[in-house]
């Protein structure tokens, strides 16, 4: 393959990339899927939002220095590795808690939602995130002058990728609440969300 095409071809990996990171079962689209079985679709917008927005800022930040400052110091990497993973799993345990009263999707509640702030803030302890920032800036970016251009392209790659694959997760959560109309499937739904929650914050630390 000539370089010529190989350049061709480095967008439709990107894009291929980021579909893949970003509709896969992760943290974030497990929270979003959860919320939206609860509060209905309406109510996960700001989570989406917040989400994607922080994503994106994420990777502008691992391609602008700081992923090399991480590589560098390899312990603050770690320590913000597990701040993540402790917190995340500490949120699972919050879900698995729930008593069922609380996840009927058509009845107000007063529990507290993740809102816009609170999954923009959970990207930054977010290992997967971390992990997929400095992984696509260390592929899809280049040093030299350009790399700054570079880094903001990704930047919006990420993000105009990853609205619409969290909101189909919102749709699947939104669909599924309506499934949720006795005890007994709350508290399966509730369960199975925290299992899946913790898998999704595990496995990459373990693998």
């Amino acid at each position: 393959m000539s370089p010529g095409s190989s350049r061709n071809t480095l967008p439709g990996v990107l894009w291929c990339f980021a579909r893949a990171d970003s509709i896969t079962p992760g943290p974030t689209n497990i929270l979003v899927l959860s919320n939206s079985a609860r509060y209905g679709f309406k109510a996960a917008l700001p989570i989406i939002f917040g989400a994607c927005a922080s994503a994106a800022l994420v990777v502008m930040l691992a391609g602008s220095g700081l992923g090399q400052a991480l590589k560098a110091h390899p312990v603050i990497e770690t320590s913000m590795l597990w701040v993540g993973t402790v917190w995340l799993s500490y949120l699972a345990w919050q879900i698995f808690r729930l008593p069922p009263d609380l996840i009927d999707p058509q009845s107000p509640s007063d529990s507290p939602q993740l809102g816009f702030w609170g999954a923009a803030g959970l990207q930054w302890i977010n290992p997967k995130t971390w992990m997929m920032a400095l992984a696509v800036v260390g592929v899809f970016s280049r040093n030299g002058a350009e790399k700054t251009l570079q880094v903001m392209h990704l930047s919006l790659v990420f993000f105009s990728v990853s609205l619409p694959c969290a909101g189909a997760w919102a749709v699947l959560g939104a669909r599924s609440g309506r499934l949720l109309r006795s005890p007994a499937a709350q508290t399966y739904f509730n369960r199975g969300m925290s299992v899946l929650l913790l898998c999704a914050v595990w496995l990459p630390v373990t693998v």
